[in-house]
């Protein structure tokens, strides 16, 4: 999110800032710009200043919790949007456990749990920005080869840490209240990705925010990760039952998701089926499992 935050005030944010609260009322300068070098980042300084400057721990929080709503926000609608209309077979929409105005209902609970997840989040933003994390700019401080294993590593520590995450979840001291509302979406659509308790959401999300302060990784492949993170967690909602493909015992993929709203003991994990199989929660999807003929025995 540093990352994030540098860019928003070269291009946009020191601008805004410097119009909200200018350094003085009298100054008023044209709104061109030269360039310094920080530790990190080459930044665009512009002439007009704000009162605020970046490193200003208050201006950091605002605008952090500015960019991450606008980002879920756009994430969300844009992801599941096309998952939806291009993936999610609207049959299953027939099936007798999908609940009227689902879609509508789905939309709404993620909209109410983005402010509070953001809140809870800001912390580990902040750390970052402050330079907490082992995020790094150049390849070469640690090398291609770790550049290149660092994303098996991520998806490996993500993925363990999720799957006991979830799985903790599901104790039945915990479950109504946090997770259970994500459970109310039986036949799931894609918007139902982010259709959870904030709190929910955020304990699970929190494998992500972990890694980059105990493992070194490359600042534009975390953002890559992470907005992927968000891509995949939308695709396994599309209620897909598609069987019989080659990775189909290896990746924890929509099929196998559905069956975990359906029956949910099964398949906690969120990439790969090893955390399941170790720890004897796999179910495999198997065709005769799939609700579309739930929907064919009602025709």
């Amino acid at each position: 999110m540093d990352l994030v935050l540098h860019l928003a005030d070269d291009y946009l944010l020191d601008k805004v800032w410097a119009r909200l609260l200018p350094v003085n009322d009298h100054l008023v300068q044209p709104s061109y710009a030269s360039l310094s070098t920080s530790a990190n980042f080459t930044s665009v300084v512009y002439l007009q200043q704000s009162a605020w400057a970046r490193d200003y721990i208050p201006r950091q929080i605002i605008s952090l919790s500015v960019i991450t709503l606008l980002g879920i926000h756009f994430l969300y609608f844009l992801f599941a949007w096309l998952s939806y209309k291009f993936i999610f077979n609207h049959e299953m929409m027939r099936h007798p456990r999908f609940l009227e105005n689902q879609v509508k209902q789905e939309i709404q609970c993620s909209l109410r749990a983005f402010p509070v997840m953001t809140l809870l989040t800001l912390p580990w933003f902040q750390a970052e920005v402050m330079g907490y994390s082992k995020l790094y700019d150049d390849v070469e401080d640690y090398g291609w080869a770790y550049f290149a294993l660092s994303v098996p590593l991520f998806l490996l520590f993500t993925d363990y840490g999720v799957y006991w995450t979830h799985r903790l979840l599901h104790h039945p001291s915990i479950y109504k209240t946090f997770h259970k509302p994500h459970h109310k979406w039986i036949i799931p659509t894609p918007f139902a990705s982010h259709a959870f308790h904030p709190v929910d959401g955020y304990l699970q999300s929190l494998p992500y925010y972990l890694f980059i302060f105990i493992f070194p990784l490359h600042r534009w492949l975390y953002l890559s990760l992470y907005v992927l993170v968000n891509l995949w967690t939308i695709l396994i909602h599309d209620s897909d039952m598609i069987t019989g493909h080659a990775l189909e015992k290896v990746i924890n993929g929509p099929a196998h998701h559905t069956l975990h709203h359906l029956y949910f003991t099964v398949n906690y994990g969120q990439y790969f089926t090893w955390a399941d199989r170790v720890g004897g929660s796999y179910r495999h999807p198997e065709p005769s499992l799939y609700p579309m003929l739930e929907i064919k025995k009602q025709s």
